[in-house]
């Protein structure tokens, strides 16, 4: 953490009376040295002068082996610079030597959370807060580390006791809004990004729009996702979650020919987006401009097979009359899908439009004979059986 700096160790018998003036002297200007250099470094390493700032570190080693001061500066460096291991290596050392530098602590930690190491990151914030168990900044990153390891509850927690020293704290409740989605619990996700977003209703910061956009997303509400999307917009107008999250909403309101807009302005900046592509593809199928879809499909699968390309392609043979085509298609894909129970239904239609009732049957059963239950197929089969379908 940037905002934290290391003190510098008072050197051992600083104030010992059997010491002599000439002692004292030279333990004065050793001690005053070492705050130079260590003042002067951290100046450096906010300027972002990396290696000017570890030559004023390394001075400091060369006048007092293991500074704390200078191994945290050492660690500061290399952690700005993304080396967490190299920084590991400095705040450790500094550790051996001064158990209970927070600095060193705090800088570990954060370095074991950047390589995903959330156990060990948890481990250290939880020693600091052993002594200091109101630190807002540590209880933050403590509960989002929690977070990211799927410990719900103690995530949450941690997340309240900090709204509870502070109501209104940002860190708190983004954290509790990423918590809620995580766990596909989207009314209270939306519920905490609001709060979020009327303390700063003026300056909306686009990630809070975006997130509430895709609770409304995920709940179906898709008119009211529409208008948070369209304000992340007019904030940044290429915003590439803004633009997903509308051509899905006007997808999900079955407005396919609006969705196609947005999901050609994503490609207006990322051309080779194979997944873009294939939904683009959907809506040109959904509007019935085949050739537009067989056009996106394929660029999609010029980049890598794509299944839902293969599928979208196989749909508009079925819907153009090409059964058999269709059929083949759909027969490949159940190979890479198996346990995907839509393939065997469009596979069973295409049979049975082609008259061929018993083959229609076969695969519905195959789908059953793998232990998987499907409401659809299940239905299909009954309908096929009873001569109703």
């Amino acid at each position: 953490m940037e905002n934290f700096s290391a003190t510098t160790a008072v050197p051992e018998n600083f104030n010992d009376p059997l010491m002599s003036h000439h002692e004292h002297s030279s333990q004065d200007s050793k001690a005053a040295e070492i705050a130079e250099l260590s003042k002067r470094g951290y100046s450096l390493l906010k300027d972002n002068r990396i290696e000017e700032a570890n030559e004023a570190f390394r001075s400091i080693l060369d006048l007092e082996e293991n500074n704390n001061y200078a191994l945290v500066g050492l660690g500061d460096a290399e952690r700005k610079q993304n080396h967490f291991r190299d920084a590991i290596k400095y705040y450790t050392q500094c550790l051996n030597y001064h158990a209970s530098n927070n600095y060193a602590l705090f800088g570990l930690a954060d370095c074991y959370k950047a390589l995903n190491q959330y156990h060990k990151a948890i481990d250290i914030w939880e020693q600091y807060l052993i002594h200091d168990d109101r630190n807002i900044t540590v209880l933050t990153r403590v509960a989002d580390a929690y977070r990211k390891i799927r410990e719900f509850k103690k995530s949450k927690q941690l997340y309240l006791r900090v709204l509870d020293m502070e109501e209104n704290n940002a860190y708190a409740l983004i954290g509790l809004g990423h918590l809620h989605y995580d766990f596909k619990e989207y009314r209270d996700a939306l519920y905490y990004w609001t709060r979020m977003l009327e303390l700063n209703e003026r300056n909306a910061d686009i990630r809070v729009l975006t997130s509430i956009g895709n609770c409304h997303r995920k709940l179906k509400t898709f008119e009211k996702g529409v208008y948070y999307f369209e304000r992340a917009l007019e904030v940044e107008p290429d915003n590439f979650y803004a633009l997903f999250g509308l051509a899905d909403c006007y997808r999900g309101m079955n407005q396919q020919f609006r969705s196609i807009e947005y999901w050609n302005k994503i490609l207006e900046k990322d051309a080779n987006n194979k997944v873009i592509l294939t939904r683009a593809g959907d809506a040109y199928r959904s509007t019935g401009d085949y050739d537009k879809a067989v056009e996106y499909y394929n660029k999609a699968l010029d980049i890598e097979f794509d299944l839902y390309a293969v599928l979208g392609l196989a749909l508009i043979s079925k819907s153009t009359g090409k059964y058999e085509d269709a059929a083949n298609s759909l027969s490949r894909l159940i190979q890479s899908d198996p346990r995907n129970y839509r393939f065997y239904i469009d596979l069973a239609d295409c049979y049975m439009k082609m008259n061929r009732r018993t083959q229609a049957i076969e695969v519905l059963e195959s789908f059953h004979r793998q232990g998987i239950r499907s409401q659809s197929v299940n239905e299909m089969l009954d309908k096929i059986l009873s001569n109703q379908y």
